[in-house]
């Protein structure tokens, strides 16, 4: 019988084109994009975040901030596990918020929560700790699905998003060489 384990140099040594600069750079240029995609649903198509939404941008603003800090310090051994550890905590903060929206969106109509007032307002009337707990609670204008891509909504997407640059970023950061 043949031994078919593979050792971490071997898999590096299969990626030897891709450096962990270049992932970081190029997950960066992929949240860049994400949430230029988002800007252009909601300015150019009409379609306006819900609190929920808006805060699934900030935790892919964070995601990509990370990335773009790796990629220019491109730090060596212990410093890109550092930075893998930042991006896969960003990013799981980032499911967390879309997968609590995608829940929101698959409750029937019945058991979805109220409509609360607007960010805008919460943020001018409220502390900023009981905005947060508004909003992660959930409103009922979170529920409703407005825009579809492949019979997903914009939560989905978000969700599988933040899960693969969570898994790239900690990956690429502890696996790859500078």
């Amino acid at each position: 019988m043949q031994n078919f384990q593979v050792s971490a140099a071997e898999v590096s040594n299969q990626f030897g084109w891709l450096s962990r600069w270049m992932l970081n750079g190029l997950v960066f240029l992929g949240c860049a994009a994400s949430l230029g995609f988002a800007y252009y649903v909601q300015h150019y198509l009409g379609f306006e975040p819900c609190p929920l939404c808006i805060f699934q941008r900030l935790a892919l603003l964070a995601v990509a901030l990370v990335f773009l800090a790796a990629t220019l310090h491109n730090p060596r051994d212990w410093g890109g596990k550092v930075y893998g550890i930042l991006i896969g905590l960003a990013a799981g903060a980032g499911a967390g918020i879309a997968a609590r929206h995608v829940w929101l969106q698959h409750l029937p109509p019945e058991e979805a929560p109220r409509c609360g007032p607007s960010l805008e307002y919460m943020l001018e009337a409220f502390p900023l700790n009981e905005t947060i707990r508004e909003v992660l609670t959930g409103s009922g204008e979170c529920a409703k699905v407005d825009w579809t891509l492949l019979g997903f909504s914009m939560p989905v997407w978000t969700l599988v998003l933040f899960i693969g640059f969570g898994i790239i970023g900690l990956w690429g950061n502890w696996r790859l060489r500078r």
